[in-house]
């Protein structure tokens, strides 16, 4: 009775992550990208240091201990890797990725711009070095290098919201799941993207801009879950988010402000909280128990609508990037 149990459990899990999702989209399993950029070899083949030996501060300390002439021959002869090292001058990295990217992004600086697999990209709006504020926003499934503009629109739309003055990173740095699936039930990609966003959130601060509030959207809510204990961040911004992988605030481990957001029309609340050999992502991050802080949502619409333009949430959105709330 107890093993018949546990399966309808499971079931139940699977089934509502796949039927709380729209078109019950079949999902395809993906392998994350993870180590080092693209051209590392020969960076190492030249007697250059190995990223995968560095943090972003000791990459920090590289580039700072070149001569100006010296970077720029590094981010022209390697410009998959100083583009892509976390730590590196901002400046360095956004010359080296417009090589790489050779405009596919607009009018956004390209921070960040990794080919492999289905690609994978950082953009920033603002100026990161000098914003006394900085937001970054996690993105859920299906986001990728090549569909990257619902993602970008949230970014624009709460930095517009902030009237310009909060530099906001649109971060498709880790690989997403695909449709609907086990991967989007499990928290094997949440895994190998957590300590990308670590690594990355280490790079800002390595280079010395603001610490950021990071707003994690769907999926990328188990990401930041995830990466919560280690991430450097003065704000985790959760919604339309299925689980964090932790039953409460404190099991996070994390001194960030913790807040919370679901509309009513978000699919999203079809989802059992619960977690069962590996599938499901936990409690609800907007149950009063779970200890978030709540951002207001009512009038946002569908899975998707948060950053609406008028909605109650882009306002609360832009008020704690901008450090206006308590």
């Amino acid at each position: 009775m107890r093993r018949f149990t546990r399966t309808l459990i499971t079931a139940a899990v699977v089934t509502g992550v796949i039927a709380g999702t729209a078109g019950w989209a079949s999902g395809n399993s993906q392998e994350a990208v993870t180590g080092s950029p693209v051209g590392t070899g020969a960076w190492r083949a030249a007697g250059l240091p190995d990223p995968e030996q560095m943090g972003p501060a000791e990459v920090a300390r590289f580039f700072a201990g070149l001569s100006p002439v010296r970077q720029e021959e590094l981010a022209r002869s390697y410009p998959m890797v100083v583009g892509n090292l976390d730590g590196a001058p901002l400046e360095l990295r956004y010359e080296a990725n417009a090589r790489s990217a050779r405009g596919e992004f607009g009018g956004a600086r390209v921070l960040a711009h990794d080919p492999r697999g289905r690609g994978q990209v950082a953009l920033v709006y603002g100026d990161l070095a000098r914003a006394e504020h900085v937001a970054v926003i996690v993105p859920g499934s299906d986001v990728d290098a090549g569909h990257v503009r619902p993602l970008a629109d949230m970014a624009a739309s709460l930095r517009r919201a902030t009237g310009g003055r909060t530099a906001v990173v649109a971060w498709a740095g880790y690989t997403t799941p695909v449709g609907v699936g086990l991967d989007a039930a499990t928290g094997r990609l949440a895994e190998a993207g957590a300590e990308r966003l670590t690594r990355f959130a280490d790079g800002l601060a390595a280079v010395g801009a603001a610490e950021p509030s990071v707003f994690c959207h769907s999926y990328g809510s188990v990401v930041c879950g995830l990466a919560a204990h280690e991430l450097k961040a003065k704000d985790l911004v959760v919604f339309g988010s299925p689980g964090m992988r932790a039953e409460n605030v404190s099991e996070l481990g994390t001194s960030a402000r913790v807040w919370a957001a679901k509309d009513p029309t978000d699919w999203i609340d079809r989802v059992p909280n619960v977690e069962f050999g590996g599938l499901g992502h936990g409690a609800d991050p907007t149950d009063p128990a779970f200890g978030a802080r709540p951002v207001p949502a009512g009038d946002a619409v569908g899975h998707g609508g948060y950053f609406a333009p008028g909605t109650a949430s882009l306002r609360a959105f832009a008020a704690i990037a901008e450090g206006d709330v308590r």
